[in-house]
């Protein structure tokens, strides 16, 4: 047709997770465009650890770590729970089995992927939970030269470790690696790699960086047009179907014919303030504490909801305890709440939780406990042996922040009951908490909630730590507090999907032409995050799959019209 300005198969709206789509269709010898609207590359992908969560993949094969399709069903059955209309029986048998396909081929295309030995899926050894590895499902990408991009790498959005080699299957040694001889091998490690990056020049990625870097690696070779400072304006239709998109590229809008269809994998709505309070139901969360990339506002998602998409999980996030350095700046707090010597506590100084679960099962306690008492934001609760042994918020052991302590970000306090009064904590009931949490901790069993017993939990702990790596005394003085509030590393809840990523209207049938993954679905994780990687792991692997059902129907696009000219 004449007014259009640009003709492809598929068309990928965002470059973090939708990447692997545009490789996917190259492979199969078809075109893609992918667009993004901010002027760096990767999304909140690019910003993550980078890890992948992938169930009975290759590189377990590999390295014998034996797993199947029907443990990793057993696994989401346990922790995901019943199938839902986001996270199907459908869903859940694709996500595992596409996704062992998925990695074969980006392999093929050079993508180099290693096993993250004993990042345990976050239940497994968790009383109640079936079908979880100890040794872990999760991978990513190794490192990565950065100067193989050219002049795309300084589009490249930087890794959360900053300039530190390391791999996110590496960080819990990165946070004891001054506790042990095997702890000051792994520096020696580190130390090495940044020593023989500047002999050799080399601009060494890791985490997110480097998983985004590999796939656009693959779109260099492949010559894969990426237009970025280009946002979608609005999803053409014809007939029922969708079967292209208006963009704004520079101010100019441009019209995109798509034989195949469009895949939205453009984020959530993290940093939209008006979604976000429409949805967030009675949750005191404006996106403030986000931790997602900026142009996490959600405006594809409305998008979509304008031509009839149906939603679920709008109330949902990737929740992360996170704390509000003085600058303004959101930080997590990941690894730290399983080292010994620290608690959470509500602002009645009573613990709540087992403080070492998931980062989105924390999240999810804390807004729980709010409804009863304040517990937005709680309180991280460490003595000073806590702060000489580990890192808090990037920051390195044996060393405060002189700003720290003059803002009033990080509370200090030579007894707990003068910590509990800078805190407006109830003095009798935090030492109250304390004392039983002394107890629990001398006897290596927390008798309330259980923390350190799973193996994500003893993962994430200190091993030189007995008899519990996840439990240790709060008694050396001086004592120390910093607000937590449930952060989030992006919303979880948008489009349906079923189990081709075909986008579903409100009465359960496909919109035809229109495909969706990532942050801008319903996850098949449901409520839950089963293991490192479960988001960009779906984000990838549904990519992948609507690459492969796109594509699929390009060849029957053109087959009909084909037949049309003739007839």
């Amino acid at each position: 047709m004449s007014d259009w300005d640009y003709l492809t198969d598929l068309l990928v709206v965002g470059s973090g997770g939708g990447l692997t789509a545009a490789v996917t269709a190259a492979n199969e010898g078809f075109d893609s465009l992918v667009i993004e609207k901010e002027d760096a590359i990767g999304g909140s992908t690019g910003m993550s650890g980078g890890v992948m969560w992938l169930p009975n993949n290759p590189l377990m094969a590999d390295e014998g770590v034996a797993d199947t399709l029907e443990l990793g069903l057993e696994y989401f059955d346990s922790v995901v729970g019943p199938p839902t209309p986001a996270s199907s029986l459908e869903r859940r048998t694709a996500y595992i089995e596409q996704g062992a396909a998925m990695v074969r081929l980006l392999q093929e295309e050079g993508v180099h992927f290693v096993r993250c030995e004993g990042y345990s899926d976050y239940y497994a050894g968790v009383p109640g939970y079936r079908g979880g590895l100890a040794r872990g499902r999760a991978i990513e990408c190794d490192i990565f030269d950065g100067r193989e991009l050219g002049p795309l790498l300084g589009k490249l959005r930087a890794a959360f470790a900053g300039g530190m080699i390391i791999l996110t299957g590496e960080a819990s040694k990165a946070q004891v690696m001054f506790r042990s001889i095997d702890g000051m091998r792994f520096a020696a490690k580190v130390a090495g790699r940044s020593v023989g990056a500047r002999l050799k020049g080399e601009v060494r990625l890791t985490n997110g960086a480097a998983l985004v870097a590999s796939l656009l690696k693959v779109l260099i070779a492949r010559s894969i047009p990426l237009w970025t400072g280009t946002n979608l304006v609005d999803l053409v239709l014809e007939d029922g179907q969708v079967v292209g998109a208006v963009v704004n590229r520079g101010g100019k809008q441009i019209r995109v014919r798509t034989r195949g269809g469009v895949l939205l994998n453009a984020g959530g709505f993290a940093h939209n303030r008006e979604m976000r309070e429409k949805y967030s139901g009675e949750q005191p969360n404006s996106g403030q504490w986000s931790h997602s990339n900026p142009g996490d506002t959600g405006e594809v998602i409305e998008l979509a909801i304008k031509i009839g998409a149906d939603t679920d999980l709008m109330d949902e996030a990737w929740w992360i305890p996170t704390t509000i350095l003085p600058d303004g700046t959101p930080t997590f707090v990941h690894g730290e709440r399983s080292k010994p010597g620290c608690i959470i506590v509500d602002s009645n100084g009573n613990r709540y939780f087992n403080e070492t679960v998931s980062y989105m099962e924390a999240g999810q306690r804390m807004y729980q406990q709010d409804k009863i008492v304040g517990a937005v934001p709680s309180w991280f609760i460490m003595d000073s042996r806590f702060m000489r042994r580990y890192p808090i918020g990037f920051k390195p052991p044996m060393y405060v922040p002189k700003d720290w302590l003059k803002s009033g970000f990080l509370k200090k306090a030579d007894s707990l009951s003068d910590l509990a009064a800078a805190c407006d904590i109830d003095e009798e009931v935090l030492r109250s908490t304390v004392e039983r949490f002394n107890g629990f901790a001398a006897q290596g069993v927390d008798d309330d909630f259980h923390r350190g017993e799973g193996d994500h939990e003893r993962f994430w702990g200190d091993a030189t730590n007995k008899p519990n790596p996840c439990l240790g005394p709060i008694d050396k003085p001086p004592f120390y507090a910093i607000r937590l509030y449930p952060g989030d590393v992006g919303t979880s809840g948008g489009m349906l999907c079923d189990e081709y990523s075909r986008v579903l209207d409100k009465g359960g049938d496909p919109v035809p032409g229109l495909y969706a993954s990532g942050n801008s679905t319903a996850s098949v994780m449901g409520r839950t995050y089963p293991g490192a990687g479960a988001s960009i792991g779906a984000s990838m692997v549904f990519a992948y799959i609507a690459s492969k059902h796109a594509t699929t129907r390009a060849v029957e696009t053109a087959v009909r019209r084909k037949g049309s000219r003739r007839n």
